[in-house]
């Protein structure tokens, strides 16, 4: 097959992963040999807005593709550096680590609103710009949904559901849902 990226990288924190993110990954497959997840905010500790590991991340994304398409999805974790220049520094080293010298790098994405202003700072990667997808799915309000109690299934494939319902038996998304219930709601996004 031909394509035309060796490698695409998608930049996302998947905080959960649901259908917009899966069907960028499927069209970034059809275009690349290899796709890069790089996944935000990888540091250890969870909070509301980061529930999820980076492993469980990975483990969610996985579990709803092919065994064929899941040895074409890399990963590297991104932690936050609250800084443009070295946040940029550490992505593109990170995506250095993983791809062969003279491979050919793309990013894929939306420019969703002022949030996605990072895919600009990746000049060098030819970009795959994205319309909006399924209807603009955002991960804010399906966690916030979450720790109401409910999944919003529409907006997830399978895997990601499955997963979701295994997180809820657990004493972290038992603590975390006390502190979304209990806490300022005005500083989510």
């Amino acid at each position: 097959m031909n394509y035309t990226f060796d490698y695409l990288v998608f930049i996302g924190r998947f905080q959960p992963f649901h259908l917009a993110h899966m069907q960028t990954i499927k069209i970034a497959l059809k275009q690349s040999r290899q796709v890069i997840l790089a996944l935000g905010s990888a540091q250890n500790e969870r909070n509301i807005k980061n529930p999820f590991s980076a492993a469980e991340r990975e483990q969610m994304v996985l579990s709803n593709f092919s065994a064929e398409d899941q040895q074409r999805i890399k990963f590297v974790h991104v932690i936050d550096v609250y800084n443009d220049q070295k946040w940029q520094k550490l992505v593109k080293s990170l995506v250095t680590g993983v791809v062969e010298p003279d491979a050919k790098v793309g990013l894929i994405g939306h420019f969703k609103d002022e949030s996605s202003y990072y895919l600009k700072l990746f000049p060098e990667w030819e970009m795959v710009e994205l319309e909006s997808l399924k209807g603009a799915i955002s991960a804010t309000p399906l966690r916030e949904a979450y720790y109401a109690g409910k999944i919003v299934e529409s907006a997830f494939p399978l895997g990601t559901s499955e997963f979701l319902h295994q997180f809820q038996k657990t004493p972290i998304y038992q603590q975390l849902r006390h502190k979304y219930l209990t806490q300022d709601k005005t500083n989510l996004e």
